[in-house]
């Protein structure tokens, strides 16, 4: 090989180089901003996990308020005669946050309803209103929520709902599915002979939708879990701080 062919392959292995240290360089400035990105959402929207961490939960008590399901599809948890404080409890049986609202103040919940110091009103809505993920995610919280309005009330209506939140499937499966929802329910305690076919023909899903609707443009709803007592949305470090729960529902009480 010439002189002049060496200096060329010189010239071209240190181009090769450098083209390649300059790829490595973007590769590392892109995933620098990725990291940025994802801390930055987590700090923004990840606020009700950090909150969830730093309190501890309440056992439920040995006996649960009477539950009672509306006409609209609200159910009321409460001792007879009591009408206030109100709290609202605003979810959606596919949402994450919901499920670590369930875990963490969900005991509290159903015990300031047993102690008559509440009257609490749950609202299951979907609160996913686009097609997003195929579908899926607002497909599983239909079938959700649907299945639960088979139910009449009572104690098998708290049951199934602490069980859907406990097999609350990742928003990027297909989850909630038909036969479980059905063995869920008589595994809960539904006798009613029509819950079977109910849950299978999905006839609940269009009330649900439309109240669904309605809840979140009456309430202005950005998003679940959403709390509200008295109708003011309590903040999320009290939402889900069972302690602090407890006290502004006793405060409010006074």
């Amino acid at each position: 090989m010439g002189k002049a062919a060496r200096e060329q392959s010189a010239r071209d292995r240190i181009k090769a180089q450098r083209e390649e240290q300059l790829r490595r360089e973007k590769r590392k400035r892109v995933a620098t901003i990725a990291t940025a990105a994802v801390v930055a959402i987590a700090a923004v929207g990840g606020g009700w996990w950090f909150a969830a961490q730093s309190s501890k939960s309440e056992q439920v008590g040995a006996s649960l308020a009477p539950i009672t399901v509306a006409g609209d599809g609200s159910v009321v948890m409460a001792r007879p005669g009591v009408e206030k404080p109100v709290l609202d409890v605003f979810e959606d049986f596919q949402c994450p946050a919901c499920r670590a609202l369930e875990e963490t103040s969900g005991p509290t919940i159903k015990n300031l309803a047993a102690e008559g110091k509440a009257k609490v009103v749950y609202h299951p809505i979907t609160i996913f209103q686009e097609q997003t993920n195929k579908g899926i995610t607002r497909a599983n919280s239909l079938r959700a929520a649907s299945a639960i309005r088979c139910i009449p009330g009572g104690a098998p209506w708290i049951a199934f709902h602490d069980k859907l939140f406990k097999e609350q499937p990742s928003e990027l499966v297909e989850g909630f599915k038909i036969p479980d929802l059905i063995a869920w329910g008589k595994d809960a305690g539904v006798t009613d002979p029509g819950f079977e076919s109910c849950v299978t023909s999905q006839e609940k899903a269009p009330a649900h939708l439309e109240y669904s609707t309605k809840v979140m443009e009456s309430q202005k709803l950005t998003g679940t879990p959403t709390l509200k007592l008295n109708g003011t949305e309590l903040d999320t470090n009290v939402a889900f701080k069972p302690a602090d729960l407890r006290q502004a529902v006793l405060d409010a009480a006074k």
